[in-house]
């Protein structure tokens, strides 16, 4: 089968498409014939060498996919060969074929395109984990998303909007702001103006945020835990601007009953995924099949174009999720 590959690690620059050897599904397995799949940070940390898959997972990019059931391993009963699915993988997405355990599966709704599909599942599950397994969120809490306008951040404002709270978010445009206030968050702030803290005390009534969602790290640390709420939690879902945290003060998260969680998906065992599956598709399914929810894209490109694709992703311009659709 074709694949993209790279011979090295570096820019998108080594990125191109070659003949890999196609996989073959084992017991609880099937082979997906993938239709199109998704970027994420983690592909480009990955592609320079500073993010390696798991043990045992395939070393090709791409996390996620959509496609159809192309051939059905041993013991497998919940899906048939033609069946539209998506799925969250390990590693693989970014190939012709890839096998997954059969629990990982979502069905794919009749609505939704391929190109929606693989959109879905690192994204929405991500956000799941963190709002509701993770956060505890209740109706009628507030969020703080950072990058809002992310494809976490676009589909976390969605699911926040689906249980009855509420979402303020930052973004770095009025571009970005206006499509998240669009999905259904509150209000907005452009963190080139400055410190996010007034904003999140001025839309809260002074109370602070319930949940904030973090993908930067050290730089916003200490101004999210003044934006924090009592008995708030700090959800570090990702580090881009940084690790190292400076003059950290322990008094103030005792002070007001914080608490600081930090998260991975990738690295969760088989059977924490497949749980995590099958709780977002008994909570989510059907508002996707109805269109009440549904992911953000921001371009499709053909995956000859995947070094364009990763350009895109590096320069920050994505509103949503980037796509690449996997032709013959």
């Amino acid at each position: 089968m074709l694949a993209v590959i790279m011979k090295q690690f570096g820019g998108p620059e080594v990125l191109e498409i070659g003949e890999v050897e196609t996989p073959k599904p084992g017991p609880g397995e099937v082979l997906v014939r993938v239709r199109a799949t998704a970027l994420n940070r983690a592909d480009l940390l990955q592609r320079r060498g500073l993010y390696p898959p798991p043990p045992g997972a395939s070393d090709i990019l791409g996390l996620e996919m959509a496609g159809d059931v192309e051939a059905i391993g041993p013991g497998v009963t919940s899906v048939r060969e033609g069946d539209r699915v998506a799925a969250l993988l390990p590693g693989g997405g970014y190939a012709q074929y890839a096998v997954v355990p059969a629990g990982m599966l979502i069905r794919l709704p009749d609505n939704l395109s391929y190109e929606q599909g693989a959109a879905i599942p690192e994204t929405f599950l991500t956000a799941y984990l963190n709002l509701f397994v993770l956060g505890r969120l209740s109706p009628g809490e507030t969020v703080l998303v950072h990058a809002g306008a992310s494809g976490v951040g676009t589909s976390a404002i969605q699911l926040i909007r689906l249980a009855g709270a509420h979402s303020i978010v930052t973004a770095g445009s009025s571009d970005k702001i206006a499509k998240c206030l669009e999905l259904g968050a509150k209000a907005g702030w452009n963190y080139h103006d400055g410190s996010f803290v007034d904003f999140v005390r001025r839309e809260t009534d002074g109370r602070g945020a319930d949940i904030i969602f973090d993908f930067v790290g050290a730089p916003y640390f200490h101004d999210n835990l003044r934006a924090l709420a009592v008995d708030g939690r700090l959800i570090v879902i990702g580090t881009m601007g940084g690790t190292k945290v400076d003059g950290f003060d322990l008094g103030h998260i005792l002070a007001k009953r914080q608490q600081i969680i930090g998260t991975a998906l990738r690295s969760r065992s088989l059977e924490a995924k497949i749980e995590l599956t099958a709780a977002f598709v008994a909570f989510a399914h059907d508002a996707l099949a109805k269109g009440d929810i549904a992911p953000v894209l921001d371009q499709v490109y053909d995956w000859r174009d995947v070094r364009a694709a990763h350009e895109r992703m590096e320069a920050n311009q994505n509103i949503g999720k980037i796509v690449l659709r996997v032709t013959e």
